[in-house]
């Protein structure tokens, strides 16, 4: 068993946490955010050659992003199922999961193969917790069995803890927007039609549902048909 390198000193810690701090409040989208958390963390993690994010919304599909040049067969089978693997399983009991070697762990046999395939052996898997929507975690996959050692993973686990801030203020502000957006959707409303509040928001509800769209998709629409008519 490889054993791994000293974790960070702190004040390089500290570094790791202003960089994704500045880089995740800096994304342009929710989405784009979870991109870079899984960049940033399989590059400050040594040894990780994959950071995989999985987010279970309440009654949707399961949002995944990956970054690294192995594992990418292993996510796909744990969330095409979106039955069983480590991070499901972080994600569901909100507890961290490791696994010392996942190629011959008899809790997961169904991700073995494609774990012996890509050379990916250990795993430590960290939940997220979004109170405004979501549970999920954070994986980092590693080429060597054992990994990570105590100091990588109180790494793993500072930038998983940073992350759940930054994610639910990104989820705060969108939030905001989009109810920002709606507002003067209906203000456009009722301005074209000389309706009340209430009618406005009747007919943006069933506009949206009539064209199988989000009603804040459907607002911001009619706010730019209106600017561009204006």
């Amino acid at each position: 068993m490889t054993v791994p390198a000293a974790g960070p000193h702190p004040v390089e810690l500290a570094g790791l946490l202003h960089e994704l701090t500045a880089s995740l409040l800096s994304a342009e989208s929710f989405p784009q955010a979870l991109e870079r958390l899984a960049a940033h963390a399989a590059a400050a993690v040594p040894g990780a050659v994959r950071c995989s994010i999985v987010l279970i919304g309440e009654g949707g599909p399961l949002t995944h992003v990956g970054h690294g040049p192995a594992g990418a067969a292993v996510d796909e089978i744990q969330y095409a199922a979106g039955t069983t693997g480590p991070g499901l399983e972080a994600a569901r009991t909100r507890s961290t999961v490791t696994v010392p070697d996942l190629a011959t762990d008899a809790r997961w046999p169904d991700l073995a193969a494609a774990a012996r395939a890509e050379d990916v052996h250990a795993v430590a898997a960290i939940p997220l917790d979004l109170p405004r929507a979501d549970v999920g975690a954070l994986s980092l996959y590693f080429d060597t069995t054992g990994a990570p050692g105590a100091d990588h993973l109180l790494t793993a686990l500072a930038l998983a803890n940073q992350a759940e801030l930054l994610l639910d203020e990104l989820r705060r502000r969108d939030a905001l927007s989009s109810g920002a957006t709606v507002d003067r959707a209906i203000g456009v409303i009722i301005a074209q039609r000389g309706c009340g509040v209430q009618e406005a928001y009747t007919v943006l509800r069933d506009t949206a549902q009539r064209l199988g769209l989000d009603r804040h998709v459907v607002a911001d629409r009619l706010i730019t048909v209106a600017a561009r008519n204006a």
